[in-house]
């Protein structure tokens, strides 16, 4: 953890130097910010002797883009009031997990896998007029991994961007930062995972109150000044180029959502780069509607172009919908998942890929099917919970149980395999103990077929479950104004 210190250290420094300069000049503000807004106003006011800026209020760093709220002009006085903002967040998971036939099928006589991982984070931001600043620096790991001693543990920025903003809304963000849209299911944080997901990337684009548009891309390489330019590293691809639009009409409960992606990966040959990268598509969409108590979803996505590994042509889809009753004591859900396959005898690749979104939020909890299935996937599923105790301000009731049900085929008829995967029972307990302190306790069992041997491997005879426990501190340790 020294190099997290030391690292959170320097940009404390750095971060109080800046606000320091910042108290100085409140009435000379940044002459690159007066000429955006100047821009986003109009050519007239660029031959103003001063400019006047209509300020914006700056969102608190949010994991996912859908959950931020829009960006929206205010009075001058109220920026003038809210000043500059620094905060300092912590995490602490830790999650112990009983592994008895999660993600690949047990065979017979395989004894369960019991461990810990742990993530410990901290997080630091700063706002002020224009401009939001986070950097998140994080430990994961499985206990015992490092020795009692350890002097080289593994330490590494999850986040480091800045955001800077027009009051018109227009806005730049720059650096390691997570991209996650719509339900996350194409990009998204992955916060289930230990170390999560974030992206080396450049995104720009304009927010307010009923539009959403965002670009957005990223270019990998190993190290600079390669005039080869050849790409296999830690992240799945060499670049990446996309585009969201998301459309929410004043008060109506329907959300409209688009996204289209360009993405390359760079083919090996016995395990080396060979400078032949192979591009794939994305366009999709995703509409959501609530009303009352009452939500819906619906998503369809297309996907081709090129896989660099078989180099065959890709043709695929998926579609789902969602239809749920979130009440206050009681609520449920019915949906449906499709994913596209092969069936065994096609030439071009037809088995739809997730790509880098949450996975672990879809298709059972067991994770069996988080990548591509060769045979695709039906997902029939249906869900229950239970809020019990005394409702609270801050952290709602205090505890949740909840029981989702799934029921898997195959998305096509895959040579002479029977449709059936199997059927996925998940239970789940979530006890709000504190405001800062979650708890939450969850098990699961899968009851194979033939088929499911044949795709994931394992025996479908033998017992297949999995449980956890995890125990989260998330607490806010510092917050400045001035």
């Amino acid at each position: 953890m020294k190099q997290a210190v030391i690292t959170i250290a320097g940009l404390l420094l750095t971060m109080s130097a800046a606000a320091a300069r910042q108290s100085d000049t409140d009435n000379r503000r940044s002459p690159v910010i007066k000429i955006l807004n100047a821009m986003a106003e109009g050519e007239d006011s660029l031959r103003q002797d001063s400019i006047v800026v209509q300020t914006i209020p700056v969102q608190a760093p949010t994991p996912a883009v859908t959950e931020a709220k829009p960006v929206m002009p205010v009075a001058p006085e109220a920026d003038e009031q809210k000043g500059n903002t620094f905060t300092i967040d912590a995490q602490v998971r830790a999650r112990g997990e009983y592994d008895h036939g999660a993600i690949t099928p047990r065979e017979r006589g395989d004894d369960a896998a019991i461990f810990f991982n742990e993530r410990a984070r901290v997080s630091i931001g700063y706002e002020r007029q224009n401009l939001q600043l986070k950097a998140s620096v994080q430990h994961t790991g499985i206990w015992g991994q490092d020795a009692i001693n350890e002097r080289s543990g593994r330490v590494a920025m999850h986040e480091a961007w800045a955001k800077g903003y027009t009051n018109n809304g227009l806005f730049m963000q720059v650096g390691r930062q997570e991209l996650s849209y719509d339900d996350e299911r194409i990009l998204g944080a992955s916060d289930w995972d230990i170390a999560g997901n974030s992206h080396d990337a450049l995104r720009m684009g304009f927010e307010n109150e009923e539009h959403k548009a965002h670009i957005f891309g990223s270019l990998n390489q190993s190290i600079d000044h390669d005039r080869i330019g050849n790409y296999i590293g830690p992240m799945p691809y060499k670049n990446l180029a996309g585009v969201w639009y998301h459309y929410q009409p004043r008060d109506l409960g329907l959300g409209i959502s688009v996204l289209g992606l360009n993405i390359g990966v760079e083919r090996t040959r016995l395990g080396e780069a060979t400078g032949d990268v192979k591009y794939m598509q994305l366009a999709g969409t995703h509409i959501t509607y609530a009303f009352s108590d009452f939500d819906f979803a619906a998503s369809f996505y297309y996907q081709r172009g090129t896989e660099a590994r078989s180099r065959k042509d890709i043709s695929a889809y998926m579609a789902s919908g969602r239809a749920a009753y979130n009440g206050d004591i009681v609520g449920g859900f019915l949906a449906y998942d499709y994913l596209s396959g092969n069936n065994g005898r096609n030439t071009n690749q037809h088995a739809f890929t997730p790509l880098y979104g949450t996975a672990h939020k879809f298709n059972g909890a067991m994770d069996y099917f988080t990548s591509s299935l060769e045979c695709g996937l039906q997902d029939a599923q249906a869900g229950v919970f239970v809020n019990l105790g005394r409702k609270r301000p801050e952290t709602g009731r205090p505890v949740t149980i909840s029981g989702n049900y799934h029921y898997f085929l195959t998305g096509e008829k895959y040579g002479d395999l029977e449709w059936e995967l199997g059927h996925e029972a998940d239970f789940q307990v979530t006890a709000r103990l504190l405001r800062d302190l979650t708890i939450t306790a969850g098990y699961s069992f899968m009851l194979g077929t033939e088929t499911l041997d044949y795709f994931k491997s394992g025996n479908h005879l033998m017992w297949q479950d999995w449980g956890y426990l995890t125990i989260c501190f998330n607490p806010r340790i510092l917050k400045l104004k001035w």
